[in-house]
Formats: C-alpha cells, structure tokens, sequence
C-alpha cells in the first residue's frame, strides 16, 4: 500500500510538471495481517508469460524481440502498434525512476507486467529501500532498476542500433527529466516515510533505513550534478542488463521446477 501510494503521488507530481508517464498504481488495501485486497489490473499479462508464450521462457530472456512480437499481435495496424510503443515508452520510463528512487526489489519477471494496449507496470512491492533479496549470500539482482534489451527493442520500435536511435535519446531524456522532478522534493518523500516509521513495516524500522532515500536522490549534489549521477546509474542499468536477463532465466527455471513437482 505504502510503495503504491508513493507511485501516486509520483504520478500526480509529474502530471503538474506536464508528463504523464501512464503509470498503473493499482489500488490495493490492507484489512487485516495478511489479509486484504488488490485490484485485478485487466488486458495484461506478466513478462514471463509473455515471454513463454514466444517461446521458452528461460532462452526467451536473453533474447529481444518477444515482447515487441506480442505488443504487434494486439495492435496489429501500425498506428495502432505507434501508440502501443509510446504508451510503453512514457510506462517504462515512468516505473524506470521510480522503482530507482523506492528502491524497489525482487524485480524478476512474473512482477512485471505489459497491458495490451502497451503500458508496462510493476507489481509486487514486498521490498523497498533496497532490501535487496540474497540466494547464497549474493545479492541476486545487480542493476539500479530493470531495463533489458527487450525493453530498449520496443522503445526504439525494433532498431538494431539502440543506442543511436533518437527513440531510445527521447526515452532517456523522460527518465532524466521524471528522475529530477521527484529529487526537488526529495525532503517531502522523505518525510512521508519518517512518518511511517512507528508502522512496523520491516524495510522501515529505523532512522537509517531513509539513507537510501537520501542516497539515491542524492541531495547533497547540485542539480547539475544529480542529471550526471542518474545518467551513470541509467548507462549502468543498460550495460548490465544481461544480469536481469540471467536473473530472469534462473527464475523461469525454478519456477518449471516446481510446477514439475506439483504434477508428479
């Protein structure tokens, strides 16, 4: 509830700013330990999903095209499939930042997920503040926020040479700008989550658990100088988005595995 609402208000600061990142904050409410109830987000379905139904799904994440497959076969006419693009585009730059600033966690990908109609959203906000998850003592996910080669293939609408593509320059430019806006109220969202303090949520028990607020908004640099940070942290989400994809496929792998077993 707590990661949602953060989302909204994002959303809500960004829309004053003139972007709509078509963000997805679906509603969910706690009644009770465990209990409670979130809506069903229709047309949509999970990456892994997606990426099985194209294929094996623990190949399928080392490769792009899937997802940009699946997109076209729901909106078959090209203006159709442009607005399916953008709608992505504007989604995954919008969820990009703020899963940055949240520090939202266990991104494999049955918690993400596309609409048909192109908007990508995550879901599943069990870890914050990077409570980042371990298997073996290694921390299993290794990039500032998720941004595989699939994603970019949609983005620059199936161009080879991403990096060049003044599609992928624009997508760049709304992180840029998403992440900017939010850091110049940076001291309103950390205060916000002091208040949560005394709630009992573990990833919030203490004073210094808002360090990581403060680290990734980093209010201690210049404007200037926060734009070249979060374009470090955007390059290296790129360049490592290999370990995503690993981290997807092992994922994929176990989770045959236990069907398998169920079955026997």
């Amino acid at each position: 509830m707590l990661t949602l609402q953060m989302i909204r208000i994002m959303d809500r600061l960004w829309k004053e700013a003139g972007y709509d990142f078509r963000m997805t904050p679906y509603r969910c409410i706690s009644v009770e330990h465990c209990v409670g109830l979130i809506e069903v987000v229709l047309n949509a379905d999970t990456i892994a999903n997606i990426q099985k139904n194209k294929g094996n799904a623990a190949i399928a994440a080392f490769k792009k095209g899937s997802l940009l497959a699946w997109i076209r076969d729901h909106n078959p006419q090209e203006s159709d499939l442009n607005r399916a693009i953008e709608e992505f585009t504007l989604s995954c730059a919008g969820y990009c930042v703020a899963t940055y600033i949240l520090g939202v966690a266990d991104r494999h990908n049955d918690n993400i997920m596309v609409k048909k109609n192109g908007q990508l959203f995550h879901i599943d906000f069990g870890h914050i503040l990077g409570k980042f998850k371990e298997k073996f003592g290694i921390r299993r996910e290794r990039v500032p926020f998720v941004l595989t080669h699939d994603f970019v293939y949609v983005i620059t609408h199936g161009e080879q040479s991403s990096k060049k593509s003044e599609y992928f320059r624009r997508f760049q430019r709304y992180c840029e700008e998403a992440f900017i806006i939010i850091r110049r109220r940076g001291s309103f969202f950390i205060s916000l989550f002091a208040m949560m303090l005394s709630s009992g949520i573990p990833e919030i028990s203490s004073v210094n658990d808002l360090q990581y607020l403060r680290e990734t908004l980093v209010l201690d640099k210049s404007e200037e100088e926060a734009r070249g940070h979060f374009n470090t942290k955007f390059m290296e989400a790129l360049k490592n988005s290999w370990k995503t994809s690993f981290n997807w496929c092992a994922h994929s792998l176990a989770k045959d595995n236990r069907m398998n077993d169920r079955q026997k």
